[in-house]
């Protein structure tokens, strides 16, 4: 046990002096960008796509030279529109490894949790809007010139936005019960 804490230990600290001096573990900045959503509706189809926005501060931290990293962020967040828009916050958490291809671009995939708080009930008769809901981001992107980043995301439900209040079971078999927010965002990040 003493022999693996004390390799442990040393390459915790070959990695700490490899670091450059300048190097900061913990980023923070701006995140916001373009939500683009669909509503599917089990047994009944999905809508067209409709647009929002999301906006809000996030922070980053960073293991430079592995490339491995977390973020996450607190914004404001517009899904759908209409009659089905939710509005609410949204907290993404997302493990991302970046590759450098120089020191002013590189590339990263991310991938984490979705957690989405809705403050703003579908107005739809006999729906019930969950105030709470748990996703799954996939995501791509480029980082540009150190402080800019530009990504892709797209948020895979694992539970339900919304389902039937005060319906029958033969109701619920019929149309379905339940449906689901299905986004893919476009971001724009600026970390200071």
């Amino acid at each position: 046990m003493k022999k693996i804490l004390s390799v442990f230990v040393l390459a915790v600290c070959c990695l700490a002096m490899a670091m450059p001096a300048q190097a900061q573990l913990i980023k923070f900045g701006v995140k916001g960008g373009l939500n683009m959503s669909k509503l599917d509706v089990k047994n009944v189809g999905t809508s067209d796509n409709t647009t929002g926005f999301f906006i809000g501060p996030m922070a980053e931290i960073t293991i430079p030279v592995l490339g491995l990293g977390v973020d996450g962020a607190l914004m404001y967040s517009q899904r759908g529109e209409d009659d089905w828009k939710q509005q609410g916050i949204e907290i993404p958490v997302n493990l991302k490894y970046t590759i450098g291809l120089g020191s002013l671009l590189g590339v990263y995939v991310a991938a984490g949790p979705d957690f989405f708080f809705n403050f703003k009930d579908i107005d739809w008769e006999n729906v019930k809007t969950n105030k709470t809901q748990v996703g799954l981001n996939l995501g791509v992107g480029v980082k540009l010139i150190k402080h800019l980043q530009v990504g892709v995301n797209y948020q895979i439900p694992l539970g339900d936005s919304f389902s039937l209040k005060n319906a029958t079971d033969a109701i619920v078999d019929e149309i379905g019960g339940n449906g689901k927010t299905k986004t893919w965002q476009i971001s724009a990040a600026y970390i200071f």
